[in-house]
């Protein structure tokens, strides 16, 4: 089956719509408080974050500051990565079962599949770092720097691949009701067969526009806040960014949800 992209689209804002009142729950406890809490909490977390990013001269630098910078905060993104997980999944369950859950039961499947998310993360990460490392390695111990740049680039396009490939990780987990990682990225493998281009144009022009409308609405209320003096812009930049942030991971887990009833078959036309 070929994708249908505005069919994917049209099918994730209705279930959006269809769960309304559940999904904002889910969406504040699982993303907006977590975030919101690094951001008022350990506001040099986020701080420091942009500054790398906005200053790459010294790359030796930033990489040293980065590694410091999460051996000095590792519980609190251990805290958001364990939370996000967790919503990630009882977002897919509440969105894509037809069975209607409850969000207890939503809840209990989402921790359930916490270690199923994370094996099948893990197994993918360990295989694509040999199929990638490999090949490097023996390019740097030929000495060959254009063999090696070729290996990078070759890299790159492998590694985005594989992402879309195995893009509906989460859904298996929580629609199907998959729990062993292999047998997860499998299916995952097998529901994207034919359509990864597909898949790659939509997920890149929905990147680019939640992002567009993301910077806007930042940049504004950043302006804003800013007027009424550093904590209210400390305070306002965060609730603004943590919301930006719930409200992306809804649409983002939508839209896979609906592209997997398309895919997997169960979608109505």
């Amino acid at each position: 089956m070929k994708l249908d992209m505005g069919r994917a689209w049209n099918e994730g804002t209705a279930m959006i719509g269809a769960n309304r009142q559940m999904v904002a729950v889910m969406a504040g406890v699982f993303f907006f408080l977590p975030y919101l809490a690094m951001a008022l909490l350990m506001p040099q977390v986020l701080a420091g974050q942009a500054e790398m990013m906005g200053d790459p001269a010294d790359m030796q630098a930033a990489v040293d500051a980065i590694v410091a910078l999460y051996a000095d905060n590792w519980w609190a993104f251990l805290f958001v990565a364990v939370a996000q997980i967790i919503g990630t999944i009882a977002l897919l369950v509440l969105l894509g079962d037809n069975t209607r859950p409850t969000v207890g039961e939503a809840l209990q499947r989402g921790a359930r599949g916490f270690l199923s998310y994370l094996g099948a993360q893990l197994l993918f990460a360990v295989g694509l770092g040999l199929l990638i490392g490999i090949p490097a390695a023996l390019a740097l111990a030929a000495g060959s720097n254009t063999a090696f740049v070729l290996v990078i680039f070759l890299a790159i396009v492998v590694a985005i691949y594989c992402a879309v490939k195995i893009s509906l990780v989460g859904p298996a987990i929580a629609i199907d009701g998959l729990l062993n990682p292999i047998a997860i990225l499998a299916r995952s493998w097998r529901l994207t067969k034919g359509n990864s281009l597909r898949l790659a144009v939509f997920f890149l022009l929905l990147l680019v526009a939640i992002g567009v409308v993301a910077v806007v609405v930042t940049l504004v209320f950043g302006l804003v806040f800013a007027a009424m003096g550093s904590e209210a812009e400390m305070i306002g930049n965060g609730v603004v960014a943590s919301f930006v942030n719930a409200v992306f991971a809804v649409i983002f887990l939508a839209v896979l949800a609906a592209v997997h009833r398309q895919l997997a078959g169960s979608g109505s036309e």
